[in-house]
C-alpha cells in the first residue's frame, strides 16, 4: 500500500491515559492518547475523531482556528489510522455530553498530533456496534476482529480468569510445573498429532493430548502439588465447543481423597467466577453416575431442568399391555415447564425428534389427556410426582414391547437394556427443552448450576472393536471392593456383558448448567494393579512393557496415592462470556474445519523439508 500522507514516528513522546480512562475529574489537564480511529466526523471548521484503545474511545477535537496546519492533516485521516495526540482534556457543554460513553463527559482538544499509520479501507469495521459479517471473514482477519470491543471483552476475561485460578492454586501450595510438548504417542481416547523427527527417521513425538503421565510422575518425584495451564492437543472431529488445540486447568494432588480435589476445584472455580463478577454457591452437589442416568438420561445433567421421574408403578399392568410397553424396562416421564398448550402439528413434530436409532428402543406419549381419561388417578399420580404445573408438558418415555419378551434372569443384560432406556429418554428431554426454549426461557436465566458426577463406569463396551475400553484413562482407580469384578472380567475380555461393566472407577467430573467442565480421578499407584487394567483392556505383558514400561517401572519405586483433574478453561470462559462458541474466547482458533484462515495452516511443504524427515507423501 503506497502512502497518502506523510507519517510520523513515534519518537519519545509517551501515552499518559488510555482512551477508555478519561473522565470529568481529568478536566484541565494535559493528556497523550493513543489508538485507532474509530469513526470521524467533519463539521468544517472542527473535526472529530473517536480515538479507540482496548480500554474504550476518547473524543478526539481538532479545531481549525486554534491550529489550521494540524486541521489539514487530520481531513486525510480515515477509519483504523493510528494516531497519537497531546490535547488538554476539557468538559463536554450540557448540550453535547453523552451519556453512554464512560468518556462521554470530556473531550480532549488536540494540540499535537502525530499520524502513526495508515490503514487500507478494512473488509469490516472493528468499531461497528451492530456488526454483521460472516465469521470466515472475521477469522481472516482475525487482527481486525480482536480490536472489537466484544473481543476485548472476551480476552480481558480470559485474563482475569486465569490469574485468578493461578493466584489461588499457588496460595493453596501448589508449584506450577511444565511438562513437555514433544512426548510419545498414549491412548488417551483421540487421535494424536504426530511430530516427525529428524535425527531418528522413522520415529515420531506425540503432541500431547493432556500432560496425563507427566504429572502422575511429578507425584511419584514428590512435587506433592502441581498445576498448569496446560496446551493439548487432539487430532478429533470438531465442534462448538472444542478445537483441535485447547487450554487446560491441570493439577494433580499426593496423598488426596475424592473430598480433598473437590475443594481444591471449588475453590479456584469459586475465585475465577468472582473474578468474572459472578457468585456460586459451595459446596457442589454430587451424584453417582447411575443415579444421574437414571435421573436424567445423561453423565452430565443439567439441573436447570426437571429430572426424569419413574411412573410404571403408578399405573395398573393391564395399561402397560393395552400401550404396547415392555414392563421388564423403564418407565419414566419427562417435564417441560411452561411450555402451554400445544397444537396437534406441534404434537406431530414431535416425531422429528426420534432417530431411527432411538425409536427402536423407546416410545413416547405426549397426549396426557388423552391417558387422563382412560387411567385418571394414574395420571393424576403422575402429575403430582413429576411436580407439574399448569401449562407444563408432560411426556411418558418407555422401551416399546417386542415379540421376544426381555430377559429378566441376567442382571447385567438387564441393566444394559435398561440404562438404554434411560439415555434416550434423556436426549428426547434434552431435545424438548431446546425445541420449547422460547417458552420456558430457563436458559435465558444466569444461572450456574454445579453438580459433582462420581462412580463413573471403569470400562465401556466397543461395538465397533468388540472388546472392552477404558471409560475414563487407563491410569484410573476402580473402587477397592470391585478387585474381585476386575479379576473376573479380565476372563471374559470380549463378552459385553462381562463383569467389567459392573465396576466403578474412583471417577468424577465437575459440571455446570449440562457442560462438562473437567474430569478427574484418584489414580492407580500400584504396579500390580496397574498391569492388571492394562491386561483388561487386552494388552499384553509384551504391549505393556512396550508402549507402558518405563511407567510401570516406575510404579515400583515408591508411589503415593494421588489423583487430580483436569477442567477446560476455554469452555470455562466460553461459558461466563456467554459465547456460542469457543472461538470467540481464544485469540487465535481454527475453524470446524481446523484450519487456520488467517495463517492459512495446514500448507503443504516442501520436497527438500519431507526428504529430511525420511517421509514420502502419497498423492
Amino acid at each position: 500500500m503506497e502512502a497518502i500522507m506523510q507519517l510520523d514516528f513515534l519518537g519519545d513522546m509517551q501515552r499518559t491515559h488510555r482512551c477508555g480512562d478519561l473522565r470529568a475529574t481529568d478536566a484541565g489537564s494535559t493528556v497523550t492518547v493513543m489508538g485507532w480511529v474509530n469513526r470521524r466526523r467533519d463539521h468544517g471548521n472542527l473535526i472529530f475523531i473517536d480515538l479507540r484503545d482496548r480500554s474504550g474511545i476518547s473524543q478526539i477535537v481538532f479545531d481549525k482556528e486554534r491550529n489550521p496546519e494540524m486541521h489539514s492533516r487530520v481531513e486525510a485521516v480515515r477509519n483504523e489510522y493510528v494516531l497519537a495526540v497531546t490535547g488538554r482534556v476539557e468538559r463536554r457543554s450540557e448540550g453535547t455530553i453523552n451519556p453512554k460513553m464512560e468518556t462521554g463527559e470530556v473531550e480532549v482538544i488536540s494540540t499535537e498530533l502525530r499520524v502513526l499509520n495508515e490503514s487500507r479501507v478494512p473488509p469490516f469495521a472493528p468499531g461497528d456496534a451492530n456488526l454483521n459479517v460472516n465469521e470466515e471473514v472475521r477469522l481472516k482477519y482475525r487482527y481486525l476482529d480482536l480490536r472489537r470491543p466484544e473481543m476485548h471483552a472476551n480476552i480481558e476475561m480470559r485474563h482475569r480468569v486465569t490469574l485468578a485460578i493461578r493466584n489461588y492454586l499457588a496460595g493453596e501450595g501448589f508449584y506450577e510445573i511444565e511438562t513437555p510438548i514433544l512426548t510419545r504417542s498414549t491412548p488417551e481416547g483421540a487421535r494424536d498429532y504426530l511430530v516427525p523427527s529428524r535425527v531418528h527417521p522413522g520415529e515420531f513425538y506425540a503432541l500431547p493430548q493432556s500432560p496425563q503421565i507427566f504429572k502422575q510422575i511429578l507425584m511419584i518425584g514428590g512435587m506433592d502439588r502441581y498445576f498448569q495451564i496446560a496446551r493439548c492437543f487432539r487430532d478429533e472431529d470438531l465442534r462448538a465447543d472444542r478445537q483441535p488445540e485447547f487450554t487446560q486447568i491441570d493439577l494433580e494432588l499426593a496423598f488426596p481423597t475424592e473430598k480433598t480435589i473437590h475443594d481444591v476445584v471449588e475453590g479456584f472455580l469459586d475465585a475465577a467466577f468472582t473474578a468474572a463478577g459472578v457468585t456460586i454457591e459451595r459446596p457442589f452437589p454430587q451424584m453417582p453416575y447411575d443415579e444421574a442416568i437414571r435421573l436424567y438420561g445423561i453423565d452430565k445433567p443439567d439441573l436447570r431442568l426437571p429430572a426424569m421421574t419413574e411412573v410404571k408403578d403408578f399405573f395398573p399392568a393391564d395399561a402397560w399391555e393395552t400401550l404396547q410397553v415392555d414392563t421388564a424396562l423403564p418407565v419414566v416421564a419427562i417435564r417441560t415447564p411452561k411450555v402451554g398448550e400445544l397444537s396437534r402439528k406441534e404434537r406431530d413434530d414431535h416425531k422429528g425428534l426420534l432417530n431411527e436409532k432411538q425409536a427402536k428402543v423407546i416410545k413416547y406419549f405426549d397426549d396426557i389427556k388423552r391417558l387422563e381419561k382412560t387411567w385418571p388417578e394414574a395420571i393424576a399420580k403422575v402429575r403430582q410426582a413429576c411436580g407439574a404445573e399448569e401449562g407444563d408438558l408432560l411426556i411418558i418415555v418407555a422401551a416399546p414391547k417386542k415379540e421376544t419378551a426381555t430377559d429378566t434372569t441376567d442382571a447385567r443384560r438387564l441393566h444394559r437394556a435398561a440404562t438404554a432406556v434411560y439415555s434416550q429418554a434423556g436426549l428426547l428431554r434434552l431435545a424438548l427443552a431446546q425445541k420449547y426454549a422460547a417458552r420456558h426461557k430457563v436458559f435465558d436465566e444466569k444461572q450456574y448450576k454445579f453438580l459433582w458426577v462420581t462412580d463413573f463406569p471403569s470400562f465401556e463396551w466397543d461395538e465397533g472393536a468388540n472388546r472392552w475400553t477404558f471409560a475414563h484413562h487407563p491410569f484410573t482407580s476402580i473402587h477397592e471392593e470391585h478387585a474381585g469384578l476386575l479379576a473376573e472380567g479380565v476372563k471374559a475380555l470380549n463378552d459385553p456383558d462381562s463383569a467389567l461393566g459392573a465396576i466403578r472407577a474412583r471417577a468424577y467430573d465437575v459440571v455446570l448448567n449440562g457442560t462438562e467442565l473437567g474430569s478427574g480421578s484418584i489414580r492407580i499407584h500400584q504396579q500390580e494393579v496397574q498391569a492388571k487394567i492394562f491386561e483388561a483392556l487386552g494388552m499384553d505383558e509384551a504391549e505393556q512393557k512396550l508402549r507402558f514400561g518405563f511407567f510401570l517401572e516406575a510404579l515400583q519405586y515408591g508411589t503415593p496415592p494421588h489423583g487430580g483433574i483436569a477442567l477446560g478453561l476455554d469452555r470455562i470462559v466460553m461459558i461466563l462470556a456467554g459465547a456460542a462458541n469457543l472461538r470467540e474466547v481464544i485469540p487465535f482458533p481454527k475453524t470446524a474445519a481446523a484450519t487456520d484462515l488467517m495463517m492459512e495452516a495446514p500448507t503443504p511443504v516442501t520436497d527438500a523439508q519431507l526428504k529430511e524427515l525420511s517421509i514420502g507423501v502419497r498423492k
